[in-house]
């Protein structure tokens, strides 16, 4: 069986109570793999306005927070264009209806090229969980009534990082997991001092905390800055939290928070090095990608205890990375996509990091700052301009099936795959797209 096959039965049994399947939903911002594939079949190639859109529904502004779908419900994160308004929405994904919508907190604060409400929610099938840049975390259910609130930021000081908040929950075996990296000094109130990087483990049913876990590193000003989301990996018969940021990608005990190991990727200190990929697991490996983009991707044989050396680097790629979305695993295959610069997807052999191909999305302007995703051999990207790409995964060859022009910009979400259809959140607009 294979790691990803193994991972899927696994979150099947314990991600969802009383093993209810999550088979065709997307429950989590990197989907029911937690690495952006799904096993969905009769995807569409292409869309239009009159081709394979089966609803548009309105939404009240523009966020990076990716849909999230399960039991026919889409949750969508979103603030209100023109008000300090954080929402909840709700919709029926067969329809388009909006079901409810909840107002969850309120900020005024402003971020480069970011707002409030970027952190996906994340569901069980019976519950859903949002958070927000200003710091609100709430659990209601799916009806639209909050079961708890709480605000970490009133608890644990200003999380307020230079381009904003946008570590989205996850949640595992009656645990959901939320990670706080910043630097010590809030760029809000700087002559504070006194503030902590943290992974906190919170009960979903009562929003309590349940083991708060300090992330200690020696990194430098805004290298202590991570946006990264915080994923599960299974390694030698165990289950570990894998986290990337602050010059370390550490591994957490799920249960009780201790480390279990850590790895320094930076051989060099620099105060610049925030990181904003997640990592990403495949082929019993754990794939980071060095910050700021050009600086390369580590394939890492995690497992053991301590400080891992050098030796357990299975491969590393030195062409273009990204600097903001994370790589995507799919059927045996690592793609990378460097979205700022040259705009360019490159294909590796996850085992071995050898390069199948390498081409350009090109597109009419903008960054790709959105995560690839993948179902049914086809590989899912769109542009921050509002231009989306498919393209044929697997192969020896860079083969873009088509170009579509939703004409909604800013985009930074990703899109998101649910019962053979496709989720895509543009700057005003949840799209619904199906064969």
């Amino acid at each position: 069986m294979t790691t990803r096959k193994a991972l899927f039965l696994l979150l099947i049994t314990v991600l969802l109570p009383g093993g209810l399947s999550i088979a065709g939903d997307w429950p989590h911002w990197r989907g029911p793999f937690l690495n952006g594939s799904s096993d969905e079949k009769n995807l569409p190639s292409s869309w239009g306005r009159e081709e394979n859109v089966l609803w548009v529904s309105p939404l009240p502004g523009p966020s990076s927070a990716t849909p999230v779908i399960c039991k026919g419900r889409v949750f969508v994160s979103s603030p209100i264009k023109g008000s300090d308004e954080l929402l909840a929405l709700c919709f029926d994904a067969g329809s388009g209806k909006e079901l409810w919508r909840k107002k969850l907190g309120a900020s005024s604060r402003k971020v480069p090229r970011n707002n409030m409400a970027t952190p996906s929610p994340v569901t069980d099938g019976k519950y859903v969980y949002f958070m927000y840049g200003s710091g609100e975390l709430a659990g209601l259910d799916y009806d639209g009534n909050v079961i708890w609130s709480r605000n970490i930021e009133t608890e644990y000081g200003n999380i307020s990082i230079k381009y904003g908040y946008s570590s989205s929950p996850l949640l595992y075996k009656d645990k959901l997991y939320i990670l706080i990296h910043r630097r010590n000094r809030s760029y809000r109130s700087p002559e504070s001092s006194t503030l902590d990087s943290f992974i906190l483990a919170v009960d979903p049913k009562t929003g309590k905390n349940i083991w708060k876990q300090p992330r200690k590193t020696d990194a430098l000003d805004e290298s202590l800055d991570s946006y990264s989301s915080p994923i599960l990996n299974q390694s030698g018969g165990r289950d570990e939290i894998i986290i990337i940021g602050g010059d370390y990608v550490t591994a957490n005990d799920p249960a009780t928070g201790k480390e279990l190991w850590r790895y320094g990727y930076a051989k060099e200190k620099s105060g610049r090095w925030r990181n904003v990929s997640s990592p990403v697991i495949g082929e019993n490996l754990i794939f980071g990608v060095r910050p700021r983009g050009g600086n390369g991707l580590f394939a890492l044989k995690g497992g053991g205890g301590g400080s891992l050396s050098d030796d357990r680097i299975a491969w590393a790629f030195d062409g273009p990375t990204p600097d903001a979305c994370t790589p995507l695993y799919y059927k045996g295959n690592l793609y990378v996509l460097d979205g700022k610069r040259g705009r360019v997807l490159t294909c590796l052999d996850a085992k071995t990091g050898r390069q199948k191909w390498q081409g350009k999305l090109g597109g009419s302007g903008g960054p790709w700052y959105a995560s690839v995703t993948a179902g049914d051999d086809k590989l899912y990207c769109i542009s921050e301009a509002s231009e989306a790409v498919v393209l044929s995964a697997g192969g020896e060859e860079f083969k873009i099936l088509s170009r579509i022009d939703m004409d909604d910009k800013p985009v930074q979400a990703s899109i998101a795959i649910a019962n053979g259809r496709l989720y895509i959140r543009t700057a005003s607009k949840l799209t619904c797209v199906g064969n």
